[in-house]
């Protein structure tokens, strides 16, 4: 039995990690984590492609996951990133055409359990709260979603880049930080503009003395009342 334990040690770590599982039991996590296989995605490798059928949910366990379409005139456009204890695939899942609309992409290294449908169905039969956790992730989602797609309606690019940082705000000791979830060419990609307009708008605002960049992907922010009417 121990053996078997270990086997499966891997998978439950994952299936922790996973909001949408980590209120059940040990044993029923471990009973999932069973059902889970491991798949290593090295760094600029497709997770899966648009078109691709499909019925497995992803779990990220270690690394970055980048998901993304492609527009009109072929240009990347990010979606979503996914950092570890997020997961992608619930449409697979929830309807019955299971073909892939975005590509996945690894950023870094990352480490994937995934789930297939049949697996999957069981355990949403035995544990409904399973299933709420999962349309509660997705409804978030699509309001994130939403606003994404309201913020690249607004023409100007630094009421969407102050809106955006304004989202991400953390407070430590009376500083008020931001730590970028993406790096500088995916936000311009997620807020539909290029990589030199968001550093052009970044040392603007430096400039104002409305935030200071320290390290590769962390902001202060000095006064975000400021910083939000700069935009009005």
């Amino acid at each position: 039995m121990a053996h078997h334990h270990h086997h499966g040690e891997g998978h439950t770590t994952c299936v922790r990690l996973v909001p949408i599982f980590n209120h059940l039991s040990d044993e029923q996590m471990d009973l999932i984590a069973a059902s889970a296989h491991t798949r290593k995605v090295s760094k600029n490798e497709l997770l899966f492609r648009v078109g691709e059928k499909d019925d497995t949910l992803y779990i990220i366990s270690s690394g970055r996951i980048r998901i993304y379409q492609l527009n009109e005139s072929g240009r990347e456009q990010t979606i979503r990133i996914l950092n570890p204890g997020d997961f992608t695939g619930e449409v697979a899942i929830f309807q019955s055409d299971k073909r892939h609309h975005s590509y996945a992409l690894a950023a870094l290294d990352t480490t994937v359990c995934m789930i297939r449908k049949a697996d999957l169905d069981n355990h949403l039969d035995n544990y409904p709260e399973i299933t709420r956790r999962i349309l509660a992730d997705v409804t978030r989602r699509l309001q994130v979603s939403e606003k994404q797609t309201t913020q690249v309606g607004i023409e100007n690019v630094a009421s969407r880049i102050v809106a955006f940082l304004a989202d991400y705000v953390v407070d430590e000791n009376n500083h008020t930080f931001v730590d970028l979830p993406m790096t500088r060419k995916d936000l311009a990609s997620y807020l539909g503009t290029t990589p030199e307009t968001i550093s052009r708008k970044f040392s603007a605002l430096e400039e104002q003395d409305l935030i200071r960049q320290h390290a590769k992907n962390r902001i202060e922010i000095m006064d975000l009342d400021e910083l939000l009417f700069s935009v009005e």
